[in-house]
Order: structure tokens, then sequence, then C-alpha cells
């Protein structure tokens, strides 16, 4: 990767994170990094292989680079994750952050950035392959004011 090229996705991030943590009425990176992992580790988790696949490539590469950290694609992880509620698994990964436990805040934080970045048509196919709960969750998020 070029020089230039390392500097805009690092821009890019960090446009992301700043996004992110407006979105939660606070200036602090590290939260808003908390946040976007978590919520797109649930995603992502949740997702079958092809479009978890679509789905990174719409992001910055940094941004991708979290995206896929710890991710190791099985049949049984999908439908391990699609048995697990979204919020709890939000919960379990965001623990440590105090100031991010109400997770349908913290998720609609992400999900109105992902929103705004990325390509709705794409979105739209990972919405409709998320299960209920976590789709609802996108619902309420999109509905949300921003």
């Amino acid at each position: 990767m070029k020089a230039a090229s390392l500097d805009t996705s690092v821009q890019r991030a960090h446009e992301w994170l700043h996004e992110i943590a407006g979105e939660l009425g606070f200036d602090n990176e590290r939260a808003a990094y908390a946040a976007l992992r978590a919520t797109l580790h649930a995603v992502r988790d949740r997702l079958p292989v092809g479009l978890v696949a679509h789905f990174g490539a719409e992001m910055p590469t940094i941004v991708r680079g979290v995206y896929y950290e710890g991710w190791h694609p099985s049949p049984e992880r999908l439908r391990a994750a699609h048995n697990r509620d979204f919020a709890e698994a939000l919960r379990a990964e965001l623990a440590g952050h105090d100031e991010l436990q109400d997770v349908g805040r913290v998720a609609g934080a992400v999900i109105r950035v992902i929103e705004r970045r990325m390509a709705p048509g794409q979105l739209a196919h990972v919405v409709e392959a998320l299960p209920r709960g976590a789709r609802a969750l996108w619902a309420a998020a999109q509905a949300a004011p921003g």
C-alpha cells in the first residue's frame, strides 16, 4: 500500500470514529472504536460468508481490518450467532466500557454512520440477512434522529 493510500485510509477511519463519537455525544475515540468494533462484529457474525465479504468490501481499509478481526467463518458459528441475541452479543463485547452500556444507543450510532458512509443497495442486502432482533435494532437506528 502506498503511503498516500495508507494516509487516506487512516483519515477515513478517523472520520468514521469522529462521527460515531458525535452520534454518541462525547469526544472519546477509544469508546467510538469499541462501539464500531462491537457493532461490526455483531453484524458480521450474523451474515452468510458471501455477504460478509461484500459488506466488508465497502469499508475503508482500516475499518475493514477491524471488521474481519477474529472472524472464523463456519456454518456452526453462523448458527450460534443467530441463536444469540444481538444486544447480548454487543453487551459482551462492550464489557468494561461503562459509557457504552446502552447497546441500543451504541448500535444506533454506528448504524447511522454506516448508513451515511456506505451504498444503500448493499446495506439493504445486509439488513435483510440479519435475524429479526438485529433487523429491528437496525430499523430503530434508521428512524432515530441522527
